[in-house]
């Protein structure tokens, strides 16, 4: 990581905690536990399982995923204030310890808040829509969800995150794959909503 001027000033294995919205100085440890758990673990929890439907759970997800959307947040190509404060101040020396650490954490189920809604997404999820060419969900994310290098894992996500980054994809403003993109373009607002409810039964 890079070090502060006077590390003893605040203890040398005492970790800056970046504030939701502001960035500080840069953390003072590269091991990977402590590091996610003050500057991680406000927002994606303790264990990669966020309780707050605003931000992704990470647990599970494949590292080699989570190592580019890092480098893609660090880069700008990946657009969020919060996140691009935040990655600042972490070397990228450090990076693939943070996906290492939360690619080796146990996922949490999501919870399904409408059956019959979910029913109608698990259709979209492993056939898609031909009409409209959206392609199934699950020839890129697996049957089950669980991802890839390519691909992050959507099993147990958090309907307010899916539902948040299909409306940035059809913006354009994630424009990570271009695959994607157009997914987000041709997915009715129906068809996403179904979708995300599915998504967190997996």
């Amino acid at each position: 990581m890079r070090r502060l001027d006077n590390p003893g000033v605040l203890g040398a294995n005492m970790i800056l905690c970046i504030a939701v919205g502001g960035a500080t100085a840069p953390a003072l440890s590269a091991d990977p536990a402590q590091l996610t758990a003050t500057v991680c673990a406000t927002c994606h929890g303790a264990d990669g399982n966020s309780s707050d439907p605003a931000f992704p759970k990470l647990a599970g997800m494949d590292q080699e995923y989570l190592l580019r959307q890092l480098k893609a947040f660090s880069s700008g190509k990946r657009r969020d204030e919060r996140m691009v404060g935040i990655v600042a101040t972490v070397d990228p020396d450090d990076f693939a310890g943070l996906a290492s650490f939360y690619g080796q954490m146990k996922p949490m189920p999501g919870k399904v808040a409408d059956t019959a809604l979910a029913v109608k997404g698990k259709a979209v999820f492993d056939d898609g829509n031909t009409d409209s060419g959206v392609p199934a969900c699950a020839g890129c994310h697996q049957p089950d969800g669980r991802g890839n290098a390519r691909f992050p894992r959507l099993a147990g996500q958090h309907q307010g995150y899916v539902l948040k980054q299909l409306a940035e994809y059809r913006s354009g403003r994630r424009a990570t794959d271009p695959l994607m993109t157009t997914v987000g373009m041709r997915l009715t607002e129906e068809e996403a909503k179904a979708l995300a409810e599915y998504i967190a039964g997996l």
